[in-house]
Formats: structure tokens, sequence, C-alpha cells
């Protein structure tokens, strides 16, 4: 057998493999988005208190066409910030169309409202937590254009 069957063979495994993983989990793979979230819902609280200051959930956007993705959060006296940095992925462009989103923690799933955040004192806070907690330290204080959202009660 030569060796491109076996290629052929391995990428088709490869495929049916992450089409299988895909399909039986609730939710975005690490670099992957997937539909709509399930779990118990609940509305957003009016003050954020989750277990950890830093970490990564999962959000989706889009109601109509439900979209989600794993996103780093950013919790800081009772406020929770994601952060897109500079790029304008896609689901900042939802949330431009409609800032209604739900976000999952463990299997709660909160819905909120996303208020994308550009008064230069909040931004500066957020700053500083985000850059001495993430592994990218990137000030968005110093960055041209930032995505930074607020989620809030509905």
């Amino acid at each position: 057998m030569s060796s491109a069957p076996r290629i052929q063979i391995s990428r088709l495994f490869l495929i049916l493999a992450t089409g299988a993983l895909a399909t039986s989990c609730n939710g975005p793979l690490p670099f992957l988005s997937a539909g709509a979230l399930s779990g118990q819902v609940q509305p957003a609280p009016e003050t954020w208190a989750l277990a950890e200051d830093f970490a990564v959930v999962q959000i989706e956007t889009r109601p109509s066409e439900p979209y989600s993705v794993n996103v780093a959060y950013t919790q800081i006296d009772g406020r929770l910030y994601l952060n897109a940095g500079d790029t304008e992925t896609e689901w900042v462009t939802h949330i431009a169309d409609d800032s209604s989103v739900r976000m999952r923690v463990g299997e709660t799933i909160y819905e909120s409202r996303a208020e994308r955040v550009t008064e230069s004192g909040e931004v500066a806070a957020f700053g500083t937590a985000w850059t001495d907690h993430s592994m990218f330290h990137r000030d968005p204080t110093e960055l041209e254009r930032v995505w930074i959202y607020r989620l809030v009660k509905p």
C-alpha cells in the first residue's frame, strides 16, 4: 500500500473524529464555534460574583441563529467584562447587530446584554486587571481600536 492512500485514510479518520466530537458536545470547542448553548437559564445578576475573577466562558450571540464561542472574561468589582481586543471578531459583529447574549458558566446560562465599553477610565481600569492576569499582556489603552464589553441585565 503506497503512502498516498494511507494519508487519505488518516485525513478521513481525522475529519470523522473531529465531526463526531463537535456533534457530541453542547457548546463550542476551544477554537471552533457552535450553535445554541444548553443549560439552566437564568437572568444576569445585578452584581457578578463568579468563583474566579479571570477565566474562560462560553457566550452565545445572534439569537436568531445562535453562534457560540469560548471567550475569556474578567470580573472587576462585581462587573463582568468580555474582551475581543483589537480584533472585530464574528461575535463582536453579532453584538453590534443585537446586544442580547447568553453566557454559560458550568451548567448555568445567564441571559445578558453586552454594552461596549468606551469610557477611557473604565477601559484603563479593565486594562490594569487584564494585563496583570492575561497571558496576552496587551494594554487595551494602547490599542487604536478595542472591543471590550460589560455584561448587564437585559
